[in-house]
């Protein structure tokens, strides 16, 4: 009797590890930490997505952000059918472009000028190059837990002790190419006063998630943001708040928003593509007018600000717009972390939860994280348990007890209850 997977997953995965590293184009699509075969999916339409074997799950990442209205929203994909049959890419301004940037500009009330790209790596990088160059000085400061994507003087950890600097996270990354990335401790005043005191005077920026959502969820306190707002003022630094996921995520206008702090340079991504590649990076006009072809920080790209992908931003973006969208979507993210935080205690599962408008964090810990050490301690086996027991329930949680979640417009009522009867059964087996 043959015992070979009859399972398209596990077909297609033994396929694609043939000619991709690890079977996927990006590492968040693994299931190293988890265990397993990740699922390939074939179509998605609303709240759902179905895999190779035909399998419907309810979809919590939304890749990773963008699908904010639900997969396959109709005004979104005959938008996208139009651009294309007008052409796939020019080479050339398109009016697109320029509605994308007043839109963006109306938006996020610290942006007055805005350069579209086609990646958060593109809007993060360029947005501390244009830092550099408008400050004159080398050295940035990030935060442990924070991701600003695989740009090289990025994927930095912490140094040996406090006001160090970092040590690649990646090989092929010259120590000499992150020498000037001084990484701190998220939400941690004391530390960043100390790195200012020391040497405010050669930061360039200061780089933030405001709402971190690459260590789970973590939500930056309003002091530490306040403090760090007022710190590169006083020192000239150009403070950066990466919302490619926070943005139009957890308000109209991002974390921002909510803080009522203005940063100088924001980066936003994900939502603003709809699903299809779009960022950006934007502040004021006078630090924008450094970037070429009018000042010398030099910036480009082929397809950046692609009329398909900006087709299908630009409608999400409109949609996101109508009266009560964000009063839907933070509700609906609150019912869900309340069901499964009150499913795990009746099954005495340590668990808590947290929501900030569409995106939210599970923790298999007693009190919700405010640091990358204490998300680090909370049970990981048990949430690889849990992960798996969702799975096989019809519920597709990231593959890592590391990512945020998302909740989209299409996360209706039933859906939400869907979900905490399951996750019940499940806390239920894993207790």
């Amino acid at each position: 009797m043959s015992t070979e997977s009859t399972s398209q997953n596990d077909i297609l995965f033994a396929r694609a590890q043939q000619t991709t590293p690890g079977g996927v184009n990006s590492p968040v699509r693994a299931f190293r930490s988890v265990g397993g075969t990740p699922r390939f999916i074939t179509r998605a339409q609303g709240p759902y997505f179905y895999d190779a074997d035909g399998k419907r799950y309810i979809d919590y990442i939304g890749s990773w952000g963008p699908a904010i209205v639900g997969h396959a929203h109709p005004k979104v994909v005959k938008a996208v059918q139009d651009a294309a049959a007008n052409g796939l890419s020019f080479g050339a301004p398109t009016l697109g472009e320029v509605e994308m940037a007043e839109t963006l500009c109306r938006l996020v009330p610290s942006i007055e000028q805005v350069r579209l790209v086609s990646s958060g790596t593109e809007a993060t990088m360029s947005a501390l190059r244009l830092a550099r160059g408008a400050t004159g000085r080398d050295k940035i400061v990030k935060f442990e837990g924070c991701y600003h994507g695989h740009a090289d003087s990025l994927l930095v950890k912490a140094g040996s002790g406090l006001l160090t600097f970092g040590n690649p996270t990646s090989a092929g990354v010259p120590e000499d190419f992150v020498k000037h990335t001084l990484v701190l401790d998220y939400n941690n005043i004391a530390q960043l006063e100390d790195a200012f005191e020391s040497m405010g005077d050669t930061i360039a920026c200061v780089i933030v998630e405001p709402v971190a959502g690459n260590m789970n969820l973590i939500r930056a306190t309003p002091e530490f943001l306040r403090r760090m707002r007022e710190l590169c003022t006083q020192h000239g630094s150009v403070l950066i708040f990466d919302e490619v996921m926070s943005g139009f995520r957890v308000a109209l206008g991002g974390a921002q928003e909510l803080y009522g702090i203005a940063p100088d340079l924001t980066a936003l991504g994900k939502v603003i593509g709809g699903g299809l590649p779009v960022a950006a990076f934007g502040g004021s006009a006078e630090l924008m007018h450094n970037m070429a072809p009018i000042g010398p920080v030099y910036q480009a790209g082929t397809l950046s600000g692609n009329p398909v992908a900006v087709a299908a931003g630009m409608t999400t973006l409109a949609i996101v717009q109508e009266p009560g969208f964000y009063d839907k979507l933070s509700a609906q993210a609150g019912k869900l972390v309340a069901g499964l935080t009150a499913a795990a205690q009746e099954a005495g599962v340590t668990f808590c939860a947290d929501s900030v408008g569409g995106m939210f964090g599970m923790y298999f810990s007693t009190n919700v994280p405010s640091t990358y050490g204490q998300m680090m301690a909370g049970d990981k086996t048990r949430f690889n348990s849990f992960f798996h027991g969702m799975l096989d329930e019809g519920v597709y949680f990231a593959p890592a007890a590391f990512e945020a979640g998302f909740v989209s417009a299409a996360h209706d009522d039933a859906v939400i209850a869907e979900t905490i009867e399951a996750a019940r059964r499940v806390f239920a087996r894993i207790a």
